[in-house]
This record gives C-alpha cells, structure tokens and sequence, in this order.
C-alpha cells in the first residue's frame, strides 16, 4: 500500500491503476477518519470534469456581463481549443485594460500537495503576465487576522507559538472554550495533519483533573465526556466576557501588577466597564437579559478562572459574525486580567477546537512551497467582499484604517477552492458573476463555481499527480506518488499554466525550463541545503520519495505562548504598537469606526430578535462546519452522501422548536428569510439550544433555474447577509443569520449538483 495525504490525514490505499481499490487510515495515525472514504468514491463520479468546456453564451457571442452564468449549457472542447480561447481572452484583458482588471481567485484548500498547490500556481502564473488583483485575509479568522496585530501580534505568529496541547495537557486547571471545542474540527488542518492526537492530550488533561467547559449554543461532539455546557444565545460572547471581566475587577481578582507591566489602555477599558461613559455597568445581572445565562453562574464563573490555571479558548467561529473583532478582543483582555499570559497552562488561544494546527510545536522550517513570484498591482481586497467588488466598480469603503476603493474587474480566473461555498448571500453572489467579461476556472468537478464559469480546465486531484506534502505546523513530510492515471483528460494544475504561459510568450518565467518533477526535486534539495547550513539534516531526495515520510524537526515540544515575554516584556517587545498587549488601541481608536472602537465593547447585532428582522424570523441560525466533509471538498463522496437526508444537508432543531412548528424528524423542511432560502433535512436533537438551528456549510449550492436565492441542496449560505463583520476588518460574517423553518409542501425536486449540466 501506498501512503497519501489529505487536509483531514494520511491514508493507505492501493490502485488497479485507474481507480483506489482499498483506502484505509494511516496505521501510525491514532484517530479514525470516516472522510477518507470519500476520496476514493469521488474520484470518478459523473460530477467529475473530464473534458474542458466552454459555456455556449460565450463561445457564441463572446465576452461579457452576462445574466446566464450558472444556468447557460457547456460545449464539450478539445484541449488546444480551450488554450488557445483561454490565452486570446487573457491577451485582450491585460492588453486592452490592465492586470488591475484580473482578480485572481483562489484558496488554499484545494490541494494539500506543496508543489501542485492551487493558490501558488494561479498567482505564479498571473504575475508572469504583470500581476493581478489579489485578496487578503481569509474566511476562516479574516477578523481576527486584522484585529489581533493591533491587540496582541501578528495572527499567524500567534498560530504558530500557541502553547503546545502537552502544555495543556500538564497544567491546565480549567479550559473554558468559547465556542466549544467540537471533534469534527480536529480532523483537518490545512495541508494535512498526520496523527490526529488532540483529543487523546485533552482526555490526559481530564484525567489529571481538568475541568472543561463549553459556551456556546451547540453541544457538538465533545472531545471527552463530561464538559460542562453553558449554552450562551449566539453572539452573546462579547457581553458574556464583558461580565466575567467586570467581576474580576470589582471582586479584586484581576493581577493589577499583571496589567501595569505588560498591557496598555486598561484604564480606559474599565472605564467603559464599569459604565462610567454610558451609565451602564456590564455587570452578569446586565449581561444575564443578553446571554440568557443566569447572573450567578456568569459570577461563579469568573471566580473559578482567577483561582485556576485557566486557559481561554476562542474559536474562530465566534469572529465570523457582525463585530466579530469583540469576543477576539475580550479572550485577550480576560486573559490578561487574570495575570496568566506566558504561564505553562494558562493564557488565551485563538483557534483551539477550529482546526488541529493549533497547539502543535512551532517548525524550525516550514516545509518547501512553490514560488509565487512578485505580484506588481498593489490592489487588493479582504477575501469576503468579493461581491462587494464585481457588484460595485469604483466604489470606496474602509479597511484597517485605510480608504480603499473597489477596482473594475474585466476577467475572474480562479484556480483552487469554491467561493460558492465559503461566501456569505450565494444569490447576490450569483450576480455579482455575472459582472466579468469573462471567468476561467480550474476545478476537478462540476461545483457551483464551475457552473458560472465562461471556460472551465479540468485539473486532476491529489491522487492523481506527484507530489510532496506536510501540513501547517506538522512535523512530518510526506511524498506523494501518483497513485492513479488522471479521470479522463484532466490536467494538473502547472501542466495548464505552463501551456497557457507559452501561449501568451512567458513560458520560459513560468516554468523556468523545469518540467514538474524538476521543480519537486529542485524544491525539496533547496530546502534541505537551507536544514543543513542550520544543522539540521534530512535526507537526500531519492531517499526522501522512496521513504513513508521524514520528521521536520521543531523548536520546542513544550512551547507556551508570550513566555518570552513575561521573562522581559523589553527585550521581547511584541509588533502591537506600544510593544505590549493593547486593551485600548489607540490606533484603532484614532480610525473613528464605532463599529470596533479603541477598546472592546458590547455591540448588539443586526439580525437579533430585539429588532423587526429577528421578530420575522425567530430562530438563530448556525452555519458551521460540516463534519463529513472538509469545507465542501468531496460533497459527493459517499461519506458525506450517507450523512444527508433524503438528499439534503441535514438541520439540527431543539425538541421544543420542533414541536412548536409540527415538525418530525426526517422531514424536508423549508429553511428562509429575508435573504433567501434553501431546503433541508430535519434532525432534532437537544445538542442544540433553544431558539437556535444549525445547519452545517458544505452542501454544493444547487439554485433553482428561476431563482438564484433558492437552494434545493440546503447550502445556508443563501440565507446569510452579505456585509463585513466591521469597517476595521471586513471579515466573513457568514456564521450567524436569522430564519424561519417550516415544512415543505411542494414538489421535492432531486439536487443537479452533484451530475453534470447540460
């Protein structure tokens, strides 16, 4: 058998050559993973591309905004066709109008190879032609990654030095995780994880006497049994932590001594706290009404963390709503109150139960990437107002201090993810398509990006090409033999830039004379020249692709965040401004956005039930991730089909909400707002609060011909508002929205997304 792999972990699998005929877990990984059976069952399902095409609108009447983008039929094409239709359009666009009207689109999880790596190739290949219009920032934690540098460092330096699980796992006396610590999380890491060990690091720590505890609106699969759930109203955390804060000032339980020596601003902030400014103390009786959590036990709460070695988890979940910057915000400043910062144990954590990279030691290197080259257009836009620009050419809005303005986008190409799944307003979406002259897309199946696509290049997947890989912050390096022919006429990714680039006379820049396995080669050996003049030794490359893997070696395996710092906050400055933990910002302040001021406050959202909309729509809709699948990759692999009901993504409602609407488990339900609507499967389950519905991302969005806001598939991103989560970060406000569920009495028509179009 030969080793592989994924976002979600390595496998074994062995070929007849054409097809996997056996995938089973990596024997060395001590999880199990049910994902790893949608590799093989996805590999040649008729949604599979396995010729290119061309949409029959464009091929006929050419470039141009269009209304029929996602609706129009394909022209099936010959390879030298689609290349030669391709480079002819990118040759008038940059001609006639610029590398400012190309948006080159693309992200990081479509493959986790390091050389066939989508989002490397796609903007390699487009700074050969002079440059494109990037993003910024991610769906993921885009808030946090804007808000944090301010607060406390940069976010990926953050992710990189999180104190180790063992640490956790040691000295933590109490983890209060805000937004739960789910198990379906710790599956994938970008890039691959190779042994998933975070829940056996969180049974150590409950074993030793670690107590647990989950705020949030879901109890969802509790990594050990035995947390305790706080179930908080969705997007009460920012007042809930203002409460605890409040507590541990007025009780005298925050370190002071802490606090003058290695934060700034929290006069300012206690100032706020105590309602000095507003009249209103955010005291738990105050935050009780908002949270629907009893006062007492927000008071006890606070208690227990000033007398425990306590770590503070913030999930990404939490800042992936309007004023999301706050809760990120609030896990510092709790932190810093309670004078842990830089103890073995303690502190605070972004991203703990989101992702399995967090809490694994830091690399002496990251493993090798594949150059992008210098992109000369300094244009760009936060990843989640992507609409916002096709929509609105010209237009000027705010971001982290600055005025930026919306360019005029004439061509999309985008290689790599499907913006059709992590986007916020799938119908606005929908039109904001049809704005470009012209979108070329590579993608292995026929998604909902392929489908509003003018040309579409079928590209293999990861099974089907050499390669070499290692997740983010995974010490171990794995080659990554073909194990398969391609599906059909597919192409990797480098194999159709490198055509495209001699077309348009940058071949030679692209590839720089080097087929893909020199470039693997090359990659590899300037990697471990790099290792060894640093002492490190690993081995030669032939040795390396004959191997299971090789270890990368890490810093430390017992690293605490910011313990440099609290050793000596003067010779370990950290980047935030004042070189300390910022609790008032005055950078942030001097923005004037009183949608994230100088210090963090409580802000009510938009869509709450306080307001007309929440009263329309009553229910409080969580749209996390799935967990049989990662994102929406492989949505039609048999793991994640046998999870859907009656062909739809399943919904999660309380027993007493169920009840109250006539509802019975199994039954397709409408799910709708203002916005849009989709249908759904009903799963009823008292994991899930009152008053609250989750309905996880990932299901391929299948509009209705007639109707873009319309999904047949339950894809929730039909039914959440299209607007940055604040003027500071402009962040994916996609997690939470505001809904009715009722049953669907209508003809139940069978998704089309998972076949091809017409």
């Amino acid at each position: 058998m030969v080793l592989h792999l994924t976002h979600w972990g390595a496998f074994d699998a062995e070929s007849d050559g054409k097809r996997l005929t056996n995938v089973r877990s990596w024997n060395e990984d001590p999880g199990e993973n049910g994902l790893i059976a949608n590799v093989a069952s996805a590999q040649h399902h008729p949604a599979r591309i396995a010729v290119p095409h061309v949409r029959a609108g464009w091929l006929e009447q050419g470039p141009g905004p269009t209304t029929k983008r996602g609706n129009d039929r394909f022209v099936a094409v010959s390879w030298e066709q689609a290349l030669d239709l391709a480079s002819a359009e990118l040759r008038r666009v940059y001609r006639d109008f610029g590398a400012d009207h190309v948006y080159g689109g693309s992200y990081g999880w479509a493959s986790a190879g390091r050389f066939h790596h989508a989002q490397s190739q796609v903007h390699r290949f487009l700074n050969c032609l002079g440059g494109y219009v990037a993003s910024v920032g991610n769906y993921s934690f885009g808030t946090a990654g804007v808000v944090l540098p301010h607060v406390l460092g940069s976010m990926y330096w953050e992710l990189k030095s999180a104190t180790a699980w063992s640490v956790i796992a040691m000295h933590t006396e109490l983890f209060v995780a805000f937004g739960g610590l789910p198990a379906k999380n710790f599956a994938v890491s970008p890039g691959g994880i190779s042994r998933h060990e975070t829940e056996k690091w969180i049974s150590s720590a409950k074993a030793r006497g670690c107590r647990f505890i989950s705020v949030g609106p879901v109890y969802d699969d509790p990594p050990s049994a035995g947390a305790e759930w706080i179930a908080a109203r969705p997007g009460s955390d920012a007042a809930m932590m203002l409460a605890l804060a409040h507590v541990l000032d007025t009780e005298q339980l925050a370190d002071h001594r802490f606090l003058e020596r290695y934060t700034v601003g929290f006069d300012r902030f206690a100032h706020y706290l105590h309602g000095m400014c507003d009249g209103v103390p955010k005291s738990p009786e105050w935050a009780e009404s908002i949270c629907e959590i009893p006062a007492e036990r927000i008071r006890e709460l606070a208690r227990e963390m000033a007398r425990s070695r306590t770590m503070i988890g913030v999930a990404w979940s939490l800042q992936r709503t309007q004023f999301g910057e706050q809760p990120v915000w609030l896990g510092v400043v709790l932190a810093a109150m309670l004078g842990q910062m830089g103890l073995p144990g303690g502190g605070v954590g972004h991203g703990y139960g989101s992702g399995a990279a967090l809490g694994l030691p830091d690399l002496i290197a990251s493993a090798p990437t594949f150059p992008q080259l210098r992109n000369l257009i300094d244009k760009y836009i936060p990843v989640s107002r992507i609409a916002d620009m096709l929509l609105n050419p010209g237009s000027e809005y705010d971001y982290d201090g600055k005025r930026l303005q919306y360019p005029n986008i004439r061509l999309v190409y985008w290689a790599g993810g499907n913006p059709f799944h992590a986007h916020q307003d799938l119908g606005r979406l929908h039109d904001a398509f049809g704005r470009p002259d012209t979108v070329i897309v590579h993608d292995a199946f026929w998604t909902a990006t392929a489908r509003q696509a003018d040309i579409v290049l079928p590209c293999t997947m990861t099974i089907e090409r050499n390669d070499f890989g290692s997740g983010m912050g995974d010490p171990r390096l794995f080659p990554m033999p073909a194990l398969t022919i391609p599906h059909g006429q597919a192409q990797d990714d480098y194999s159709i830039f490198a055509r495209l680039a001699e077309r348009l006379e940058v071949g030679s820049k692209f590839t720089e004379g080097r087929t893909a396995e020199d470039w693997l080669r090359s990659l590899y050996e300037e990697w471990r020249t790099t290792l060894a003049q640093d002492g490190h030794h690993v081995p030669s490359y032939e040795d390396f692709w004959v191997s299971r893997y090789i270890e990368i070696p890490v810093r430390q395996n017992d690293q605490v965040l910011l313990a440099d710092f609290r050793t000596d906050p003067d010779a370990n400055r950290l980047t935030t401004p004042s070189g300390r933990i910022e609790i008032f910002s005055e950078r942030i302040d001097s923005f004037g956005y009183a949608d994230c001021p100088g210090h963090p406050v409580w802000l009510e959202p938009e869509d709450w039930r306080a307001n007309g909309r929440g009263k329309r729509f009553p229910l409080h809709l969580i749209a996390n991730q799935p967990h049989d699948k990662l994102h929406s990759q492989l949505d039609v692999g048999e793991y994640s089909r046998s999870k859907k009901i009656s062909g739809r993504a399943p919904l999660r409602i309380n027993p007493d909400d169920a009840a109250a609407r006539g509802l019975v488990e199994g039954q397709i339900v409408r799910v709708f707002n203002q916005v849009g609507a989709c249908l759904a499967g009903l799963c009823i389950s008292s994991n899930v609060r009152p008053g609250v519905v989750q309905l996880p991302t990932g299901a391929w969005y299948d509009p209705d011909p007639s109707d873009a806001r319309f999904c047949w598939h339950g894809n929730p991103n039909v039914l959440t508002s299209d607007r940055g989560s604040s003027r500071l970060s402009q962040g994916c406000s996609g997690q939470h929205a505001m809904v009715e569920v009722e049953a669907y009495v209508g003809e139940l028509k069978p998704p089309r997304v998972h076949y091809p179009p017409e």
